[in-house]
């Protein structure tokens, strides 16, 4: 899970539900990216910061989730 987003989401007071729809996305895709079993693409990963205002690159400055990490093997 990316708690450091959803600490983010949780301080501008936000559903995810509001945050997909601001950012452009689907609830389902949000969440998946919150929860850390999907990386947002470059551009989605930009309007999630600028729907949450924080800098987007924090989304690969970040280790990969442990989804990921599996999938990667």
């Amino acid at each position: 899970m990316r708690i450091w987003l959803k600490e983010m989401r949780d301080n501008r007071s936000l559903t995810q539900e509001e945050v997909a729809k601001l950012s452009g996305i689907s609830r389902s895709h949000y969440t998946h990216i919150e929860q850390g079993n999907k990386t947002p693409s470059v551009e989605v990963a930009k309007r999630i910061a600028r729907t949450l205002k924080f800098e987007w690159v924090i989304f690969f400055e970040k280790t990969c989730s442990l989804e990921e990490q599996k999938q990667a093997i």
